[in-house]
């Protein structure tokens, strides 16, 4: 199977134009032979703390989906990707992977991180999605990272996809020990992760990012601006973890194309012992914890006061 891995540079909070450039972006993957094309997580959105975000949620059958499966119908493919999608009050970080034939599959991220917490709720499902070429498991960013994915997913499916909006450490503005460290080693974690993932599960992974740089706000600390870039490293690798298409983010936007076989083999390693799969750094520790807290109080509060909203 021809697949392809989008690659956006999305503007923060402004769900019409995200949209429009995602269709402009899968039309391109299908022009290439494409038969399934994955688009980031927050594909309609990207994600920081930023007022914006409180209104970027969709309808879950609203504009993204419905987006996502006329180009599926249209193309005679696979489109995937995630955004924040409202059901019954509350706020989702939701993947659909939309058939040819117009039915969809959907899997909703388990646990937000950091700021993410701000805007939606941890879903409970598997993340496995029964489809006519076989089954597809779904991870999205630091879902990558935790060794409960891999125990979920391992000899139950045919094929990961996903997607991240993982980002780094701000610029000078914010002085941080050891600042320069701890980026290096993110974008190592970062650069790593679908490769180790298609070696612990045997399967290919499909990963699409986003690439742009936002300024936002820090969490606590309103009056203190976030100035900083998105990770990019969309990238499609084989069972055995070689990696066979890949865009970095000074490549900026695109599609990451290569051709896959579906099915399983062997893993060729295992996940650790523990939550984590890689060793983080003690700052990403920290914030994780710190923000988590933060987000879950923020969130309670906007839907309870309101601010939350539906975007348009």
């Amino acid at each position: 199977m021809r697949v392809g891995a989008v690659q956006m540079q999305a503007r923060l909070g402004d769900v019409a134009a995200n949209l429009a450039r995602a269709e402009e972006l899968l039309s391109e993957a299908f022009s290439r032979g494409c038969e399934m094309v994955i688009l980031p997580e927050f594909f309609t959105s990207a994600v920081a703390f930023h007022p914006a975000m409180l209104s970027a949620a969709l309808p879950f059958d609203g504009p993204a989906l419905e987006m996502m499966r006329g180009a599926a119908r249209r193309y005679n493919g696979y489109v995937g990707g995630s955004f924040i999608a409202s059901r019954e009050g509350e706020n989702y970080n939701a993947f659909a992977l939309a058939f040819p034939d117009g039915d969809y599959g959907i899997h909703e991220k388990d646990h937000p991180t950091m700021w993410e917490n701000c805007y939606y709720l941890g879903g409970k499902d598997e993340g496995i999605i029964e489809t006519p070429v076989g089954l597809v498991g779904v991870a999205l960013c630091w879902e990558l990272v935790r060794s409960r994915t891999v125990h979920r997913l391992r000899g139950k499916v045919d094929l990961l996809v996903g997607g991240s909006c993982w980002w780094t450490v701000p610029d000078r503005a914010i002085p941080i020990p050891g600042k320069k460290e701890v980026h290096r080693r993110n974008l190592e974690i970062m650069r790593e992760t679908p490769v180790r993932m298609a070696r612990m599960l045997g399967v290919p992974v499909v990963h699409a990012a986003h690439a742009g740089v936002f300024e936002c706000r820090m969490p606590l600390l309103p009056g203190l601006p976030y100035r900083s870039f998105f990770l990019g490293e969309t990238m499609i690798v084989d069972a055995a973890g070689e990696v066979l298409a890949r865009l970095s983010r000074e490549d900026g936007e695109g599609v990451a194309v290569a051709d896959i076989e579906l099915g399983r083999i062997a893993p060729s390693e295992d996940p650790p012992e523990r939550f984590w799969i890689p060793d983080l750094p003690w700052l990403i520790r920290l914030v994780w914890g710190y923000q988590n807290l933060h987000g879950r109080w923020y969130y309670r509060r906007a839907r309870g006061s309101g601010k939350l909203r539906i975007a348009g």
